[in-house]
């Protein structure tokens, strides 16, 4: 199996372009690595042709939300490499973020029914805790979402997660991304109106 990496910024877009990817081949979203900065890493896996289609469109889709990504595919990667891509996740003791994003922070209990119809995500991120404290009580005021998580990626950047159906998902993030002010910088805020299963598997239940 070929792997395939993304280095894209910001988490609310990597999230946006991570969904893209899987959905546009048959890959599957190992996790999302975190460095500390405004970077993400997103791991993909699948076969060659497979790998490629998905980073290709991962690539296009992030142009289309003004981000530029760095790609790259491991057609036959070395036995060694497996631990470079699977090791125990750890939250960061500098700005408290987990590690990396995996679906098996968050296993399903036993004998749950899958979910067949995925709730819509809102995802908003700032630069700045209080602007993010400040959007996420306004999107909980202005419609019918459940909060899902926070998410800190180092450098002060942090993304609230909320879920619901689309139309209130989108009242919601758009209230809130007004609320972000002068409380800090509003980075991205997006909805994702049907989630890949993959993507939901890396958050909170």
């Amino acid at each position: 199996m070929a792997l395939g990496f993304i280095e894209c910024p910001f988490l609310s877009i990597t999230a946006m372009v991570a969904d893209h990817a899987v959905k546009a081949s048959a890959v599957r979203l190992l996790g999302i690595e975190t460095t500390g900065n405004e970077k993400l890493m997103v791991r993909l896996e699948g076969s060659v042709a497979d790998v490629a289609h998905a980073l290709g469109a991962a690539e296009e889709r992030a142009l289309q939300l003004g981000a530029q990504v760095t790609i790259n595919i491991l057609a036959q990667p070395a036995a060694q490499m497996q631990e470079l891509i699977n090791f125990p996740n750890a939250r960061n003791p500098f700005y408290g973020g987990r590690d990396q994003l995996l679906p098996t922070d968050y296993p399903r209990p036993e004998n749950l029914p899958m979910n067949t119809k995925q709730p819509a995500l809102g995802i908003l991120e700032t630069q700045g805790l209080t602007a993010v404290l400040e959007a996420t009580d306004v999107m909980l005021k202005a419609a019918n979402v459940t909060l899902v998580g926070k998410e800190k990626i180092g450098a002060a950047y942090v993304t609230v997660i909320v879920q619901g159906d689309v139309a209130a998902v989108s009242a919601a993030v758009e209230a809130g991304a007004k609320a972000v002010g002068t409380l800090g910088k509003l980075i991205a805020a997006h909805v994702i109106a049907r989630p890949h299963d993959d993507l939901a598997a890396l958050l909170p239940k």
